[in-house]
């Protein structure tokens, strides 16, 4: 008889979806903390076991972000000030990071500012100031680019975008009743889509994750009815987001469930940009 062959495949060991999604252990830096979204996705990323430093433009609201997070047993969370159009503030709010947290390991580049100013009456320089969120968003990355390969570890950046950087306005939806999506808005998180494709090429072989997470229409109780519904109407799926169901995507991005994915833009928006 000839030899037995062995046709048994050996598998490394796969870990669970639990173990893949956990962020026990790591540090997370999310600007724009307390604002609508930014505080349900600091949440998610407490939730999972992060420890949350929680960046605002004002360090009172920020502190406040962090404590009231949930604490699990090896995370303790923290507040910063750190203003995107600042980039020495900036700088300050990642050392300060750093300092209280020891290291910071994921950034999500959330905050932002801007002018409820729309095609008709923008001025250069509110166009121009609204633009230099995106400066501050690539100066942000690159402190904790550089603070990862100072380390030697690996770690990821999320840049929060929007379907408005991928697709056109709905000037119906606003007619008649407020503003329109302001033009520098769609300028800046169009900017901020492609910059993450740019930087992922560049950061991969530093070990540095780079996506986008581009949210469709997640209208706060603050914007006006009449428009909100107009919206609905153009959605495919007949409703507007709410803030939990970025969770599940940020931390995808975030967390080993997402290690082979980088220079990506996650878009959820309820099917907007399938039209």
């Amino acid at each position: 008889m000839g030899d037995v062959v062995n046709t048994e495949v050996s598998v490394t060991k796969e870990r669970s979806i639990g173990q893949l999604f956990d962020l026990t252990g790591r540090v997370a830096l999310i600007t724009g903390a307390s604002g609508y979204l930014g505080m349900s996705m600091a949440r998610a990323l407490a939730e999972a076991g992060a420890t949350v430093v929680a960046g605002s433009r004002e360090l009172s609201r920020a502190k406040s972000v962090a404590a009231q997070l949930a604490v699990t047993e090896n995370a303790a969370h923290h507040g910063v000030q750190l203003n995107h159009l600042d980039e020495a503030g900036l700088q300050r709010g990642f050392r300060a990071a750093v300092e209280a947290a020891g290291r910071v390991d994921i950034l999500v580049n959330n905050g932002q500012q801007g002018h409820a100013m729309d095609l008709h009456d923008v001025t250069g320089e509110a166009f121009q100031q609204d633009l230099q969120n995106v400066t501050g968003y690539f100066l942000l990355a690159r402190e904790f680019r550089n603070h990862i390969v100072e380390r030697k570890a690996t770690g990821c950046v999320v840049m929060i975008g929007s379907m408005y950087g991928v697709v056109g306005s709905y000037p119906d939806a606003y007619e008649g009743i407020c503003t329109a999506s302001p033009v520098q808005y769609h300028a800046l998180k169009g900017g901020i889509v492609h910059m993450t494709r740019h930087l992922a090429v560049y950061w991969a072989r530093d070990g540095v994750r780079v996506n986008c997470l581009s949210p469709g229409p997640f209208p706060s109780a603050k914007a006006p009815s009449a428009m909100v519904e107009r919206l609905r109407q153009k959605s495919p799926m007949s409703r507007m987001g709410v803030p939990e169901e970025l969770k599940g995507p940020l931390l995808l991005l975030c967390s080993d469930a997402g290690s082979y994915i980088t220079g990506q833009n996650l878009l959820v928006d309820g099917g907007w940009t399938a039209w």
